[in-house]
């Protein structure tokens, strides 16, 4: 069986990145047995600006975007049919806060040490679009961490410390450098770069494509 890489540059509090790895989900199911994925999750802030206090993420979209109330909110009518159509929870969609999530990202990267970063992932989209709860909250962090088997004392502590901080920035540059500028940014084998949350079958094509140049270098 093939294996492929993917690196998948995301944010905790991105909704295209929920729905993106959704979608890879289904693409693994039809190449099960086929081709075997080596996930590695990449961060990126969407807020690296944001105050600690957040900012509701109505008035957040359309400052960001320069749109009006009703554009932004049919908007993300849209994504939240999107994302509830593939089984995610965004019952809090509409009630989050738009939140700097580099607390988060360390942690997951700690998290990364221990083989448990993806359930860590999909515990924080569920946090924010889930509950609309702060997924850079050291108390959220420490919750969820123990939600998927890790220590919570240590979430809770890196959290509130700088540990991961260096790890963290060295890859948010290091992707930035290699053309990603927004997210979902799937990265198969270093070389190729699918931007966006796109349907399964395009993932389906493009792992089964760089699976076939593995096999034949």
């Amino acid at each position: 069986m093939q294996k492929v890489r993917i690196d998948l540059v995301s944010d905790v509090a991105c909704p295209w990145c929920a729905i993106g790895y959704r979608r890879l989900e289904q693409a693994l199911e039809t190449l099960d047995g086929e081709i075997d994925v080596e996930l590695h999750w990449q961060p990126f802030e969407l807020n690296p600006d944001m105050p600690p206090e957040g900012e509701p993420i109505l008035e957040h979209l359309c400052r960001k975007y320069g749109k009006d109330a009703a554009s932004m909110e049919q908007a993300q009518s849209e994504i939240i049919a999107v994302a509830e159509g593939l089984g995610l929870n965004f019952s809090g969609a509409r009630e989050r806060r738009a939140h700097n999530t580099f607390d988060a990202h360390r942690v997951l990267a700690w998290a990364a040490t221990q083989n448990l970063e993806t359930p860590l992932q999909l515990a924080l989209f569920d946090a924010y679009f889930g509950e609309a709860k702060n997924p850079s909250d050291p108390t959220v962090l420490r919750e969820k961490a123990i939600e998927v088997g890790l220590d919570g004392d240590a979430a809770e502590a890196i959290a509130r410390s700088d540990q991961y901080a260096d790890e963290v920035r060295a890859s948010e540059q290091r992707f930035m450098e290699a053309g990603v500028s927004a997210v979902p940014g799937f990265i198969l084998e270093g070389r190729y770069l699918i931007s966006g949350a796109q349907p399964a079958d395009v993932l389906v094509d493009a792992l089964r494509q760089v699976a076939e140049e593995n096999a034949n270098r």
